[in-house]
């Protein structure tokens, strides 16, 4: 069941509210899971049950996307903000220091809370801000085509693909490399969330020049690509192990950017073995 916390982090203006909706299931050490741009915490769906029985699972809807609101007006989705916010987060759920695994975005958010020392390890799964400039440009000029193409298409459209394989791959290839997996009601939930995505546009805009530059030292880290990815490129993986030399580079093959339908045995047990 989705609940939502309230709470205040802070900003650059000063404390500000913010309510983040999440899941939280299993038991054990905490695992915090953060999903990519114009996603939601239903992207993990296919390995919750299978950490869930090691960890206690922490899903969470980032701030603008999925069932959480907006963060406030003026407040921006630059990478320190949105950290900040994930570090209140875990205060407010009395979480400590949890493990954090993420894809994408969530990926990226993963490693700036390993960097700030406010998780025990972390899983990045093919995370954004390792690219070149071009890369950069293809990968936002892909996550644009999806939200007009995600907006231009009425529901009972999207629920009529839906029910086919060639339907969901029309409308979810781009992020999967086996899109025929997905069930017909995790498709439209997910294009959906795409549509009504109230932050993509200002993470967009504050990812511009941005590159993860920084060691992340004194915890665990793995870097997970798979080797379809589509949207960012497996050589990145490559360039992120040079910017933390101790971090594990583990391929994933056969899975594309949203790796965890793809494998989701091969997923978890990456997960777990950098949370040990």
């Amino acid at each position: 069941m989705t609940t939502t916390a309230s709470f205040t982090a802070a900003t650059a203006d000063g404390p500000r509210p913010v309510r983040v909706a999440y899941e939280r299931t299993g038991s054990g050490e905490p695992l915090l899971l953060l999903h990519g741009i114009g996603h939601h915490l239903r992207a993990w769906d296919p390995v919750t049950r299978i950490l869930a029985a090691e960890r206690e699972v922490i899903a969470v809807d980032l701030p603008g996307f999925g069932t959480s609101p907006a963060l406030p007006d003026g407040v921006p989705y630059d990478l320190a903000t949105v950290g900040r916010v994930l570090g209140a987060f875990c205060a407010e759920l009395g979480l400590g220091r949890p493990h954090v695994a993420g894809n994408s975005l969530g990926g990226l958010l993963a490693l700036e809370l390993g960097r700030t020392e406010l998780v025990r390890s972390v899983t990045a799964l093919s995370p954004a801000g390792f690219w070149t400039e071009a890369e950069r440009r293809y990968a936002f000029g892909t996550l644009r085509t999806m939200r007009r193409s995600a907006l231009a298409l009425p529901v009972p459209l999207i629920e009529r693909l839906s029910r086919s394989a060639a339907g969901r791959a029309a409308l979810t290839s781009t992020i999967y490399a086996r899109p025929g997996r997905r069930s017909p009601e995790a498709v439209v939930a997910e294009t959906l969330a795409l549509r009504g995505a109230t932050g993509f546009h200002q993470t967009l805009e504050a990812g511009r020049g941005l590159l993860f530059g920084d060691d992340v030292k004194g915890v665990p880290v793995s870097v997970a690509w798979g080797t379809r990815d589509r949207i960012l490129l497996r050589r990145q993986g490559v360039r992120a192990k040079r910017v933390i030399p101790d971090a594990r580079l583990v391929r994933l093959p056969g899975c594309g950017h949203v790796p965890m339908n793809d494998d989701p045995a091969l997923v978890a047990r990456v997960i777990l073995d950098t949370s040990r």
